[in-house]
């Protein structure tokens, strides 16, 4: 009976020789992290282990949260669930208060007999607080306690002297020691630990969070001096950028950086930035030799992504919480054993509400019925495969996230609106403006293509400005 049912199990799984049952799985996850990885072409960022994981998976270029914040896109992705579904639209918002009983994806591997275990932050967890309250206790067999960030100054001092304050809002610090004097490195420890203490009989499902690159920006010296100050370049745009941009879409998080703070108190922020994205890189590298070491890389999906993106400067932003392509955008990279399109790209636009589906169908167990994604699986066999026509975004914004935004994305336009477009109304060709730097909103000649972008946002994220939230 054993045999027969992992032949049943073995059939429905990834086909591939060396699998016996059914694949295990390795989520892996940053904070804060836009697509500054080497192998999405950032001309500074030093991420050896993820551009070799690139190597071997599918790299997709259009993929996007839908929610640049971290409990509501968190709760999103790992639901399955729309924020319009879930209704959790900020950090306060209880996904288990409005959903009881709501089913999440380690929930239903616990329960489809996998060994669950959580290092890090996968559902929403304070920073540096340790507030674990949107954690899923029923989804995991094994979860770390959080441990606050080491304190502030530490002894070793930067070579550029940068003076901080509240105005100026982005604290980073060079520590001193190991990788293991912050949590990061402790969670991939710990995470290999696991992996070898295991219950050996069951797949796996290790879900490893990292808190950088979120605030503070805070890692080892070694990896900032990756990153020469001199070398550090500040975002060009055109001088009038943000003329043609509604108010709730230039209303920064970090209120009055932008205009307070001089160029090197800017380029220093990068710089911390891509020393914390190469930090995490060298947990993730720490993991990837772990896990082939035990034999176990030939039966392990690898997804890396993050829940959501962060500028850089760009818009005059920096932070998160905007539409705009640098906070939407997520890195994404997928890699299972004997994929067909090892090493490709994909231009399809895809959506973190994927990930469920797409696990349930990798490893051959039932898609729950309140999922709103659709499985990555054909792009296994086809790098050049299509998802998706478009993908959605929400945001709110404000001094007291008064003002809702949502926003479509397809091959060719990003279209915005404010409060329904009562607030202003954003529209962006990104086959002739990648950087999202004139808005055509106004522009008679794309009136028609407006139109039809807006009547697909009210059908597809109808309003939950009016609705009556938590």
């Amino acid at each position: 009976m054993k045999s027969l049912l992992l032949a049943l199990l073995s059939s429905f799984a990834i086909p591939h020789s060396s699998f016996s049952a059914q694949p295990n799985v390795l989520l892996l996850m940053s904070d804060d992290l836009a697509a500054t990885l080497g192998c999405y072409g950032h001309p500074q960022a030093k991420t050896p282990n993820l551009d070799a994981l690139a190597k071997r998976g599918v790299v997709f270029n259009k993929a996007y949260c839908q929610f640049p914040h971290c409990n509501p896109s968190r709760s999103s992705m790992m639901t399955g669930m729309r924020p319009n579904t879930t209704r959790v639209t900020n950090n306060e918002d209880n996904l288990y208060t409005n959903h009881p009983g709501v089913l999440t994806m380690p929930h239903h591997f616990r329960e489809s007999g996998y060994a669950t275990a959580r290092c890090g932050k996968i559902f929403h967890l304070g920073v540096p607080s340790g507030l674990e309250s949107m954690d899923d206790p029923q989804g995991w067999d094994f979860g770390t306690p959080f441990k606050s960030e080491l304190p502030f100054p530490p002894d070793r001092k930067s070579i550029v002297n940068v003076k901080r304050g509240k105005k100026e809002g982005l604290g980073w610090q060079e520590i001193p020691g190991d990788d293991d004097q912050l949590v990061d490195g402790v969670f991939a420890k710990t995470a290999i630990e696991w992996l070898g203490k295991r219950e050996k009989e069951k797949p796996f499902f290790l879900a490893v969070g990292f808190h950088r690159p979120h605030l503070p920006l805070v890692a080892p010296a070694k990896y900032f001096d990756l990153y020469p100050f001199e070398s550090i370049t500040l975002p060009e745009a055109p001088a009038d950028d943000e003329a043609d941009i509604p108010e709730p879409a230039r209303n920064g998080a970090v209120p009055g950086y932008a205009l307070t703070a001089t160029p090197e108190q800017r380029r220093a922020a990068i710089r911390a930035y891509l020393a914390c994205v190469s930090y995490v890189d060298a947990q993730v590298g720490r993991l990837l030799k772990s896990l082939k070491q035990a034999g176990l890389d030939d039966n392990t999906i690898i997804l890396f992504t993050s829940d959501h993106g962060w500028h850089l400067g760009e818009h005059g932003l920096w932070h998160k919480r905007s539409l705009f392509e640098e906070s939407a955008r997520v890195p994404f990279i997928l890699a299972t054993p004997g994929m067909k399109t090892a090493g490709q790209r994909s231009d399809s636009l895809i959506e973190l509400t994927d990930v469920f589906p797409t696990l349930c169908d990798l490893c051959g167990i039932s898609s729950p019925k309140q999922l709103e994604g659709k499985s990555l699986r054909p792009f296994l066999e086809n790098a050049s495969a299509e998802l998706h026509a478009a993908a959605f975004t929400q945001a709110r914004r404000g001094k007291n996230a008064e003002h809702w935004g949502r926003t479509i994305r397809t091959a060719r336009w990003r279209c915005t609106e404010w409060d329904e477009g009562r607030n202003g109304i954003e529209l962006y060709d990104h086959d002739t403006d990648p950087h999202e730097y004139t808005n055509l909103a106004n522009d008679p000649k794309h009136a028609k293509v407006l139109k039809e972008l807006r009547a697909k946002l009210a059908e597809r994220l109808p309003s939950m400005q009016r609705r009556s939230m938590p």
